[in-house]
């Protein structure tokens, strides 16, 4: 079989399968039940036909692990390609040529893109996107599991002209923000402390919200775009240990993309911490002993974070609350920590700020 191998010949034997798959042309192929291809009396070419024994494959390994052969060969690649490789079409120029697809898109991080940052971000008039508990994971902010039909990054593969059985999974298409980012806060065992409870006292789970002032329900996508529409801010909210895990690099992207400005929590897992600085998102840390439970954040509030002077390195920071029990301020911890992550979130990120350097060296 094609994923049998041994001590000597595993690598060979990984590189056979793919010339076979090579030559066959498609990867949705089990070329254990069916042929490669045509051969050119037209029958058809089994895999069977084209794989060789144990003892060539060992007579021309010697040749195969040569250092030299190697160098003597890729030295030649670009000086002389031969025939084949230059029959071989390819895109030319001094930037990539985006292609329309559901698994590789152009990122937005760059759009609007200028030499000079902008005005230093203010957060006014915010709405919460969700108030979360404890120990939010980044596969909770990010999943990387299969794909619901019924979520927003479903429909938005089947309105794109892929079928259920294609739509593989998050971790597959991590090269498309389209899905990224509609996959965000969208695992199906997240809850929303904003939605209330069932009759039996549980939780809903999956990445639902309530979009204010309307009191509509809906996915935090969707709602996360309709307060884009509106030019409104978002805020995140949640308690210890948020973002632990993996350092998924889209937890933070996808949370950005939404359109959120800040995410006020008690404790931050390290690097999801210093992700969300190096996306430009504000991380507030509430002091000791307070949360969302024992200010009586409910979800249905504006917010204001009011910064005094300059940004500095773990200052204090006011968050003002808007609700209907009149407004209230709340002492906040900005865990922007280092004086580089300051410049970061001049810039709107690392991102934007790496590329200033480049462009400016």
């Amino acid at each position: 079989m094609l994923g049998q191998t041994d001590r000597k010949g595993s690598s060979s034997i990984g590189s056979l399968s793919k010339v076979a798959y090579a030559i066959t042309g498609t990867m949705l192929k089990d070329l254990m039940t069916e042929p490669l291809g045509k051969g050119k009396d037209g029958k058809d070419v089994w895999i069977g036909d084209i794989w060789p024994s144990s003892d060539e494959v060992y007579a021309l390994m010697k040749y195969a692990m040569d250092p030299k052969a190697f160098s003597a060969n890729y030295a030649k690649v670009k000086t002389q390609p031969g025939e084949l490789w230059e029959r071989i079409g390819s895109a030319t120029g001094q930037t990539y040529n985006w292609p329309k697809s559901t698994y590789i898109a152009e990122p937005p991080f760059f759009q609007g893109f200028s030499m000079q940052p902008g005005i230093m971000p203010q957060v006014r008039g915010a709405r919460a996107l969700g108030l979360f508990g404890d120990s939010i994971t980044t596969d909770h902010i990010s999943p990387a599991g299969s794909i619901k039909d019924t979520s927003p990054a479903g429909r938005w593969l089947l309105e794109n002209g892929v079928i259920k059985a294609d739509f593989n999974s998050y971790g597959a298409r991590r090269g498309n923000h389209e899905v990224m980012m509609r996959g965000t806060f969208a695992n199906v065992r997240i809850k929303n402390l904003m939605i209330p409870p069932k009759p039996d006292g549980s939780r809903v789970e999956g990445g639902v919200t309530i979009h204010q002032p309307s009191g509509e329900q809906m996915s935090i996508y969707d709602a996360a775009m309709r307060y884009i529409r509106e030019g409104v801010p978002t805020m995140v909210f949640g308690g210890e240990e948020y973002g632990t895990g993996s350092s998924r690099d889209w937890a933070a992207k996808g949370t950005q993309l939404l359109g959120v400005k800040a995410v006020v929590a008690r404790s931050f897992e390290r690097i999801h911490r210093s992700n969300l600085v190096g996306m430009g998102v504000l991380p507030l840390q509430f002091m000791a002993g307070d949360s969302v439970d024992s200010l009586g954040i409910r979800g249905d509030e504006m917010f204001d974070v009011e910064v005094e002077g300059e940004l500095r390195p773990q200052m204090d920071v006011m968050l003002i609350v808007f609700g209907r029990d009149g407004e209230k301020q709340i002492p906040l911890k900005l865990r922007i920590d280092t004086p580089i992550e300051v410049d970061y979130y001049r810039h709107g990120g690392i991102l934007p700020y790496v590329l200033r350097q480049l462009l400016a060296a």
